[in-house]
């Protein structure tokens, strides 16, 4: 008898209902495949690499995950939300098929939008340590201000994006860019006019080759052997013992090449 009455339960559910069940269980266990593939595909084009010692990836540490499994979760969450769309869909609901066909309008691009600020805070990071690690030589306060203002303008990007992606009106935001680059041109210039002049005339040196690596000059009481040039200094090689000549004294003190 009771079993005969659920027979006849299961027989009113309508077809439709069935089949977004089985929409659901097959977004449920591609969701799956695809979270797992996913995080093979980031692992073997070396993501987890490229982004060691970044914040973003110590803070993803901490709560004892990684930037590769945050973003194979959301590309199986997105395949998951598919079939939650095409489940309504299959089930013909109709208020909330209504509803779900809107926000099924809106949802790749509010994942192309997350996406992209991933990759911008990730980014944004790595830029940060590069920048620090290229000045790290270089014994000047305002150099310290170079990494984090490379990394927020990455970040600013990044925002910029997201948010045309979702329909936010950027005009406002892009006049706001503008005037940000205005400003680091404009108020750099200021703080590092030093350093660009070391660098003019680096690249002056390095463009005209006055002497080269292997060449023996002499810079008021240096004499030694050249090592390396770079943008800023000159690494000079005597006795053993190897000095580090800014380019602005060999421009300003003129230097001796020696010939053998």
């Amino acid at each position: 008898m009771q079993r005969g009455t659920i027979r006849e339960v299961l027989a009113t559910v309508p077809l439709r209902f069935w089949l977004a069940f089985g929409t659901l269980v097959v977004g449920v266990a591609l969701g799956w495949l695809t979270r797992l593939l996913a995080r093979r595909v980031l692992r073997r084009i070396g993501v987890p690499d490229a982004i060691e010692g970044t914040a973003f990836e110590r803070t993803a540490r901490e709560f004892g995950t990684s930037t590769v499994g945050i973003l194979a979760a959301i590309v199986g969450y997105f395949v998951f939300g598919i079939a939650v769309f095409a489940a309504v869909a299959v089930a013909e609901i109709q208020y909330v098929a209504q509803f779900w066909n809107a926000v099924a309008g809106f949802l790749p691009q509010l994942f192309f939008a997350v996406i992209v600020l991933i990759f911008g805070v990730l980014l944004g990071d790595k830029v940060e340590l590069v920048v620090s690690e290229r000045f790290r030589g270089l014994k000047l306060p305002q150099v310290g201000v170079l990494p984090l203002m490379a990394k927020y303008s990455v970040f600013y990007l990044a925002v910029l994006i997201a948010l045309g992606q979702v329909g936010v009106a950027t005009g406002a935001l892009i006049v706001l860019l503008a005037a940000y680059v205005f400003a680091i041109v404009f108020l750099g210039g200021l703080a590092f006019r030093h350093l660009l002049s070391a660098g003019a005339v680096g690249a002056y040196l390095l463009l005209n080759q006055p002497y080269t690596i292997g060449d023996e000059i002499r810079v008021g009481d240096v004499r030694g052997i050249v090592q390396e040039m770079d943008l800023f200094v000159t690494h000079v090689e005597a006795d053993g013992e190897e000095y580090v000549v800014p380019n602005s004294k060999v421009f300003t003190e003129g230097f001796v090449r020696v010939r053998s």
